[in-house]
């Protein structure tokens, strides 16, 4: 399928580097990009950037990748793919990736490798092709977006990995002991076009990854065209319950059958609208999406972007392992 700008597939393309692990690992995946620029006689052009300047550099790096007709290259965790994907929707130019996250939804949903070298090779034989992106307010996402307790399973798992090291198992341990004392509730009244709800729950998570929901076992009945990530998005709506019931939760999440567990409920949508109900001195609500967190201001706007993001992806079928 034809890209919505010029793409020139021997052009120069500007990886940007996130340094956020040290000078050892950026050393690593300079050496990982310049083989494989090596193998098939291409240049290309590094950027090396520490995390605070990233949406900086992202911005200045997809303007350049537009105006020579390439692409830009996101090298990092999710995080970094979401800053640069935000940069290459607004400069229509088509992005990279050479993920280096935990999970790698993403990039595993669209058949790219979760090997860094692997990745590498493939994307310099691509073609930009359509996805489909979301933005939370006014803030593009790629994978998830949530209020409440979610959020705050992300900034645990942040402390976690801090003292004990970046792998699933610790993400799991600081999820667990995020969901054991959450007690907060959310009272939200969502809008669905015309439908109006007023609900309380302990988080709402919204998926834009259809592979990330199959592995939750909580994907939502299928009532629009489509499916997440391709046409839609899941809502997944966590109602307020006890201990014992959250632990049955957990172990229904663990096995990937979370969409069977009490006080789940879950649904698709194109377009959501969230006010929470905050106190009077709140104007703002704590959100996250693809793994970062930030604060916005009410109401809440969810919705599927009318622009798709242009990927570097291979032809063929996209769920890689």
């Amino acid at each position: 399928m034809a890209t919505a700008f010029p793409f020139d597939p021997a052009a120069v393309p500007v990886f940007v580097i996130n340094t956020a692990s040290g000078a050892e690992d950026a050393g690593a995946k300079r050496a990982v990009i310049e083989a494989a620029l090596a193998a098939h006689g291409r240049q290309g052009e590094l950027v090396m950037c520490a995390p605070g300047a990233l949406p900086r550099v992202a911005a200045e790096a997809a303007a350049q990748a537009a105006a020579r007709h390439s692409a830009v290259i996101a090298v990092g965790g999710d995080g970094s793919l979401n800053t640069v994907a935000q940069a290459a929707h607004a400069a229509g130019c088509a992005m990279g990736v050479i993920p280096y996250g935990t999970f790698n939804y993403f990039a595993r949903t669209h058949g790219i490798p979760t090997d860094p070298a692997a990745a590498a090779r493939q994307l310099l034989e691509a073609s930009p092709r359509p996805v489909q992106v979301a933005a939370i307010n006014e803030r593009l996402f790629l994978v998830n977006a949530s209020l409440g307790v979610y959020p705050e399973l992300l900034q645990d798992r942040e402390a976690f990995k801090a003292r004990f090291g970046r792998s699933r198992w610790v993400a799991f341990v600081a999820g667990v002991a995020t969901l054991l004392r959450a007690q907060r509730r959310l009272r939200l009244h969502i809008e669905i076009g015309a439908t109006e709800r007023d609900v309380q729950t302990l988080t709402l998570f919204v998926g834009n990854n259809r592979l990330q929901l199959e592995q939750l076992g909580a994907e939502p009945a299928d009532t629009l065209a489509g499916t997440p990530g391709h046409g839609s998005m899941a809502a997944l709506m966590l109602r307020p319950i006890g201990t014992l019931a959250m632990i049955n939760l957990m172990l229904h999440g663990a096995m990937g059958r979370l969409g069977e567990a009490a006080g789940v409920e879950s649904f698709e949508f194109h377009h959501l609208v969230v006010r929470p109900r905050l106190a009077p001195e709140h104007q703002e609500v704590v959100v996250a999406f693809d793994g970062e967190v930030a604060r916005m201001r009410a109401p809440i706007d969810i919705r599927v972007l009318d622009q798709p993001l242009y990927l570097l992806r291979p032809d063929g079928p996209e769920a890689a392992p």
